[in-house]
């Protein structure tokens, strides 16, 4: 079992940074791939980013590679999403997610974070 809680979401303009953090409880923490998923008003939720157990493999979206970051600090149980240049569109609830292997589809993922809003204005 997983228990997982995002922060470090909010409002910034187009152009700024903001870093998303999740917390993961439990001591297997180490052994899940983890990923990064949006979801915005009216839309699918939508993959950005996963990273692999020891964090040695990582994969992105088109929409927005080289401007995110995923990273990942085992020994503290928790994974990070560094965000760079934001635009309007990134506007969305961010969740975070553990499940067995890198994976783009959220339905291979089984534990999940009750989210964190980042808004991006214009």
């Amino acid at each position: 079992q997983v228990q997982l809680v995002e922060s470090g979401g909010g409002s910034v303009q187009a152009g700024g940074s903001l870093r998303l953090s999740c917390a993961a409880s439990g001591r297997t923490f180490s052994s899940y791939a983890m990923g990064w998923f949006r979801q915005a008003p009216g839309k699918e939720r939508e993959f950005v980013a996963a990273i692999s157990w020891s964090g040695g493999s990582t994969y992105y979206a088109d929409s927005v590679k080289g401007r995110f970051t995923i990273s990942r600090d085992n020994a503290k149980n928790t994974v990070y999403l560094q965000m760079n240049s934001l635009k309007p569109e990134d506007t969305a609830v961010y969740y975070c997610a553990a499940g067995p292997q890198l994976w783009s589809d959220y339905t291979k993922y089984g534990y999940w974070g009750q989210g964190t809003q980042v808004t991006v204005s214009s």
